[in-house]
């Protein structure tokens, strides 16, 4: 990152619409990876999960308010960005997946098309996958298209129907693959822009009661992971990117032999050299590192390092690959690791923020 450059940290939190849900943070990677808090927003409920474009200036948040006739639906709030202060100004508010009765249908994961047209959602408790198209200002518009998933995994509790948990498109834009845990599979689809439609290319079965929670492709783009929240596992993947297909490799523990408490799986993410994997464990609350083996996809396990706090549901690495920030929502914090680059291994900077249950960060670098 050059002088002419800073790195804007983005939050999102369980909160209450009295309570500040997002957050912008200045992080300093020349100081040793602080975090000054430069805005706070309120008027949110549970803005779990964000998206932003630096390019555009534009921060989107899920949220979630109340129908009428006692069920739960999902919303979608656009902010402005203004780069110098870091401060956020609402432009729109949507809503994003409208829900029938006392159904919930709120969201749990929002991400951006590489062409800045459409956002997607995930319906976490309503089985089903929303395309939003964006309008000219560039905030999210109109519900165009819902997938709806069917059907249930082995789990009698946590797979007993349908679980959309997040959707990360393919390098090329072309695919857009996402994970439900409920079902144990991973759905890719294409978005037809004559139709506004989300079209079905194809499923990737993961083993029975796995639970596929987030997705990461490598940087080659000739491979991917999934991190596994029911089991506790990643598998990982070749991907043919002209036919847009997963063909599965291996898959490995999170958690040590020895480890026979509660846990579940959260976050997943790949060295902006490729050469490492982490991933976070809530219950054991650490990050587990890997070595990756670009040939293979395969994983060689090298360190589990705590997270200095409870429930780390999600964590980023920053984009000069340099620090990992984690969101611990039961201590109400973020902490600051730095990355060795020759090994990938893991140091507490000593740097940490306080944030009430955060449970999503995006660091982004922008013009100074």
């Amino acid at each position: 990152m050059n002088e002419q450059n800073k790195l804007l940290l983005f939050t999102g939190s369980y909160a209450s619409a009295a309570e500040s849900g997002v957050q912008v943070f200045e992080f300093d990677g020349a100081a040793g990876g602080t975090l000054k808090l430069l805005d706070s927003v309120q008027g949110l409920t549970n803005p779990t999960f964000v998206n932003v474009d630096a390019a555009e200036k534009r921060l989107y948040a899920i949220g979630e308010k109340p129908n009428d006739e006692g069920g739960k639906e999902g919303e979608v709030i656009s902010f402005a960005i203004d780069l110098k202060d870091g401060k956020l100004s609402e432009l729109k508010r949507i809503p994003s997946m409208p829900a029938s009765g006392n159904r919930q249908t709120t969201t749990c994961h929002i991400n951006r098309d590489l062409n800045d047209e459409y956002v997607v959602v995930c319906s976490y408790h309503g089985g089903s996958v929303g395309l939003i198209k964006l309008n000219e200002d560039k905030a999210a518009d109109q519900l165009v298209d819902v997938a709806v998933h069917s059907g249930h995994g082995q789990h009698p509790e946590r797979q007993d129907r349908p679980h959309p948990h997040s959707a990360i498109f393919s390098p090329d834009g072309q695919y857009v693959f996402v994970s439900d845990l409920g079902l144990d599979l991973i759905r890719a689809y294409r978005i037809n822009r004559e139709t506004n439609k989300l079209e079905v290319h194809g499923d990737t079965a993961l083993h029975p009661g796995a639970g596929p929670r987030h997705f990461t492709f490598h940087p080659d783009g000739k491979s991917a992971y999934v991190i596994n929240e029911v089991d506790s596992t990643i598998t990982s993947f070749t991907y043919d990117s002209a036919a847009g297909t997963l063909h599965t490799v291996d898959t490995v523990p999170t958690l040590p032999d020895d480890f026979d408490e509660e846990n579940t799986c959260a976050e997943i993410a790949i060295s902006k050299d490729g050469k490492y994997l982490y991933a976070s464990n809530r219950g054991a609350d650490n990050i587990a590192v890997y070595a990756v083996d670009n040939a293979s996809a395969k994983l060689t396990h090298l360190e589990y390092v705590s997270t200095r706090g409870g429930h780390p549901r999600h964590f980023a690495l920053t984009p000069d690959g340099a620090y990992l920030i984690v969101a611990n929502r039961d201590a109400n914090n973020l902490v600051v690791f730095s990355i060795e680059a020759a090994s990938g291994r893991l140091e507490f900077t000593g740097n940490t923020a306080e944030v009430s249950k955060p449970v999503c960060v995006k660091p982004v670098i922008v013009p100074a």
